[in-house]
């Protein structure tokens, strides 16, 4: 038995779990959006952090890290539990599939589990939803929980889209922006194009199933 699970925050660059093997890639019709609450790793219920969780949209790219899990069914059943813990904020598992780079039309993977969210403040309790670059830069400036800064997180995942190759813009003008509130000059410029391929060729979305989340313990401070 195995299974694939695709990072796109904190898990790009700290797993803190065992693996096999990894894997720099993408998925396809899916970006990353700074709109799911955080309280118990970066942030507080009081004052909620801001981090990673990915919207629906045809045609663009999440890079990211695919991480293999094989070794049994025991193995694969404590690192599962470890990343639903981890990612209790988010409420579905959905199955992608994953590409390398250089071929952006045969999956390198397919069924891989990547942990989202609902987009509905309704059904969501985590859901906090878009909003203004700058309100979402003084959120990120000010949140703080037991695993640190909330702008670390953003800072980190600046770094190591960088590290991977594929720095984001979103990420690097929201990373600047928190700059800016916090009296600190840019180190990246905002109008930094990406590196890598910026247009690949594109297959239309074929939806894949997604999986609820079986209930899950109280969330514990995990992340790095």
């Amino acid at each position: 038995m195995v299974f694939w699970v695709f990072g796109y925050g904190s898990l790009a660059w700290n797993p803190g779990f065992e693996y096999d093997e990894k894997i720099v890639g993408f998925i396809k019709d899916y970006r990353r959006v700074f709109d799911l609450a955080c309280i118990d790793h970066r942030g507080t219920p009081e004052n909620p952090a801001r981090t990673c969780t990915l919207e629906e949209k045809e045609g663009v790219l999440c890079w990211g890290v695919a991480y293999c899990v094989r070794g049994g069914p025991e193995k694969e059943k404590l690192v599962m539990q470890y990343l639903e813990r981890r990612e209790c904020e988010y409420d579905q598992k959905t199955l992608v599939n994953f590409y390398k780079e250089g071929d952006s039309l045969n999956p390198a993977l397919t069924g891989v589990i990547v942990f989202t969210s609902t987009p509905d403040k309704v059904n969501n309790k985590y859901y906090l939803g878009p909003a203004p670059l700058e309100d979402m830069a003084r959120q990120i400036a000010t949140a703080h929980g037991p695993c640190g800064n909330n702008r670390d997180y953003l800072f980190l995942l600046e770094k190591a889209m960088h590290n991977l190759g594929h720095e984001e813009d979103y990420v690097i003008e929201l990373a600047n922006e928190v700059r800016k509130a916090l009296g600190v000059e840019n180190v990246v410029p905002n109008d930094k194009k990406l590196v890598g391929p910026a247009q690949l060729q594109h297959q239309p979305h074929v939806p894949i199933s997604t999986l609820p989340l079986s209930p899950l313990p109280e969330p514990i401070a995990l992340d790095s």
